[in-house]
């Protein structure tokens, strides 16, 4: 009776593992499918993002909701990154949306004609000369917040939307800076 016993606690813990097991798969999947582990490397964000600040990035943000002006985003570029010779993944501030007229002119940026107050922005000005430039239906124009060193859509062009991998929603580390985005 005893040996039954012991076959019947080996089968529920052999059941239990193999249960534990593929709940974590399952988890480890869908977080997978959910989030974006992102480290940053360069520079362009600062003040709001620091290189070497690792973020959450929600791949699943845009799938009930729109971008907004503001936003925060990860996309992947036509730059390619020097060592690897592959596109780099790019993050930027949304500045401007579908139908949005962008200039730049006198170190100000202009949505729709009305000047816009950067807060975020490490530099008193924006350098750049772009006059009444339409953001497509299925576009973006973004811009880096170190204005003087991004590389963004005053460089580039608008970005395509398609291109967007998620957007910047949490920062896990440093400690010190822990907390949304």
């Amino acid at each position: 009776m005893k040996n039954i016993e012991i076959l019947g606690k080996k089968e529920q813990i052999k059941r239990e593992s193999v249960f534990c097991f593929g709940t974590a798969v399952a988890v480890a999947v869908m977080l997978m499918v959910l989030v974006l582990p992102t480290t940053v490397k360069e520079t362009s964000m600062q003040p709001a993002i620091d290189p070497e600040d690792h973020l959450i990035v929600s791949r699943q943000a845009y799938t009930i909701g729109h971008v907004q002006r503001g936003d925060i985003i990860v996309f992947k570029s036509d730059l390619k990154d020097e060592n690897t010779g592959k596109k780099k993944y790019l993050i930027k501030r949304v500045i401007g949306v579908p139908g949005d007229i962008i200039t730049i002119a006198n170190g100000n940026v202009y949505i729709n004609g009305s000047k816009v107050r950067e807060s975020y922005i490490g530099e008193e000005r924006t350098d750049g000369d772009i006059h009444n430039l339409k953001v497509g239906s299925d576009e973006l124009f973004v811009m880096g917040d170190h204005r003087s060193v991004s590389r963004d859509s005053r460089l580039m062009g608008c970005i395509k939307q398609s291109r967007i991998k998620g957007k910047a929603v949490f920062r896990y580390s440093p400690l010190s800076k822990f907390g949304r985005i």
